[in-house]
């Protein structure tokens, strides 16, 4: 593995493995890109670099962010809990000979899910400090849950979004002085994308998307629930097939286990459909484009919960993937079966429903939070005084 070499000042890697986080990021990306006095290391993995989950490496080098590395870890079908195995362990291993060449002085991470966990090991291992984003949630229902708690442990510095996630924090032992609240970067997103009009959007789909009202629709597995995703995506589509007065744009699921058995089930959908459109990936300003123009969110995407509030729309979140999140006024929870999903739809375009979740408050927001983040980093950083040997913060009960 070869790696261009620069002069730096301090030198912040970033890693990216799927299109979600590379979306939220984006606004912290450019508050590093402009600092002079950082130097962003984009280190690219996971999904990114896979054709099936829409190569979105092309929207990063679209964007313009220098990539520092490409790092591939799907070698097997992700389907399986061998092969989520088998791409941790590659995770490791091609991070572990990246850190060992490039030592940034910082590695930035986002969330909760198994690639990064992995990549913070490889962290831990070479000494690297770890700055975590959006620690103290939780996610009942998916295996995210233990990966999130167990990379704040790993980290140095914490970021939450609410008040309340930065006590979760605390209470994991991180000192106070280490975690702080400053919202989400995905509201940043929604308040300041360069949207595409509906001419422009309707035209990337090649779809007639404004035909009628149209729902955003993602569905991921419920990992902690083994063997459900065929049947809750199927129940999911009975109700779509139903609503013929709507029109439905899907997004694929992830790189999860079961996340291959649904995204044939959804192509096999929108075949027979044509109120149903599905991509692999919309990006980060069609998807922001998608929800502003949307009628309502449904599904189990933790997006549903955190960005669809900013643009004041109703969220139909089934099922217990992201049971535990703080909620805003705006989300509606049903069950994963179609009759429960098309209650739960028919309330959400309710006009007297579509008016609570307008004037709803996204929980999860936060003022200049890019900028907070960086400046944080940077003193911190600048200061020396970074000391990985953790004492735990111990809380009176």
């Amino acid at each position: 593995m070869e790696f261009e070499q620069r002069d730096a000042c301090l030198q912040i890697c970033v890693l990216t493995t799927t299109r979600a986080d590379y979306g939220i990021f984006r606004p912290l990306l450019s508050a590093f890109s402009a600092d002079a006095d950082l130097e962003l290391r984009l280190a690219v993995s996971g999904t990114h670099l896979s054709e099936a989950f829409g190569m979105t490496v092309r929207e990063i080098e679209a964007d313009g962010f220098p990539i520092d590395a490409k790092i591939p870890i799907l070698q097997r079908e992700t389907d399986s809990s061998f092969g989520i195995s088998c791409a941790m362990a590659r995770a490791v291993e091609g991070f572990g000979a990246y850190f060992q060449e490039r030592r940034p002085d910082l590695l930035v991470v986002l969330g909760d899910r198994y690639e990064a966990f992995a990549v913070c090991a490889a962290a831990v291992n070479a000494c690297i400090p770890i700055a975590h984003l959006y620690g103290g949630e939780t996610t009942e229902g998916a295996m995210d849950e233990c990966f999130r708690h167990c990379i704040t442990k790993m980290s140095y510095l914490h970021f939450t979004s609410t008040e309340a996630y930065r006590k979760r924090v605390i209470q994991l032992g991180e000192s106070p002085a280490r975690v702080f609240a400053v919202g989400g970067l995905s509201v940043e997103n929604a308040l300041h994308t360069d949207f595409l009009s509906p001419e422009q959007l309707e035209s990337d789909l090649a779809f007639p998307l404004f035909s009628k009202p149209y729902v955003v629709t993602t569905f991921h597995p419920v990992t902690l629930e083994p063997g459900s995703a065929e049947r809750q995506v199927e129940e999911m589509l009975a109700a779509l097939a139903e609503r013929t007065d709507l029109n439905f744009l899907i997004t694929k699921s992830n790189a999860d286990i079961g996340g291959q058995g649904i995204n044939e089930r959804l192509e096999d959908f929108a075949k027979r459909a044509s109120h149903c459109h599905v991509v692999a990936s919309l990006g980060m300003r069609r998807y922001m484009s998608a929800l502003k123009y949307a009628c309502c969110v449904l599904g189990n995407s933790s997006s549903g919960l955190t960005e669809a509030p900013s643009f004041g729309i109703p969220t139909v979140n089934i099922g217990n993937r992201q049971r535990g999140r703080i909620q805003a006024e705006s989300v509606i929870n049903c069950g994963p079966e179609k009759d429960e999903i098309l209650r739960a739809l028919e309330r959400a375009c309710s006009p007297d429903f579509r008016k609570t979740a307008a004037g709803a408050v996204n929980p999860h927001g936060g003022r200049n939070t890019a900028e907070e983040i960086c400046k944080m980093i940077k003193d911190t950083l600048r200061s020396g005084e970074i000391d990985l040997k953790k004492k735990f913060y111990d809380i009176s009960f």
